[in-house]
């Protein structure tokens, strides 16, 4: 699957995200003025956040009012990926690009 640049980006910055923190996930959002936020799951004893709902979090807590297109990269193949804040944010029919960990795309959905 070939990517628009902007969609590659956000792989990317993923990909950095999980590297960077070796957490299990790494997410990144780009929002209606082009915009992009990235973070990594967060696994504590009294916390725990998907990499995805952090990254939407903190585009919602900068002001965004919707997104274009997000990005999961996860060890895990064959994820479940919640898009339920993707949806809430940005409505139906925001792609969002699930990848492994050399950032090949195994999945588009659709919030």
């Amino acid at each position: 699957m070939t990517l628009s640049p902007e969609d590659q980006k956000l792989v990317t910055l993923a990909r950095t995200s999980r590297a960077r923190t070796q957490a299990d996930r790494g997410a990144a959002v780009r929002d209606l003025d082009g915009r992009t936020y990235t973070a990594a799951s967060v696994a504590l004893p009294s916390l725990e956040i998907s990499a995805l709902d952090l990254a939407v979090a903190m585009a919602i807590s900068s002001g965004a009012t919707g997104l274009e297109a997000g990005a999961v990269v996860s060890a895990h193949q064959g994820e479940i990926v919640d898009l339920s804040t993707v949806r809430e944010l940005a409505g139906d029919d925001v792609p969002v690009y699930v990848a492994d960990d050399d950032g090949t795309i195994v999945s588009v959905r659709a919030s």
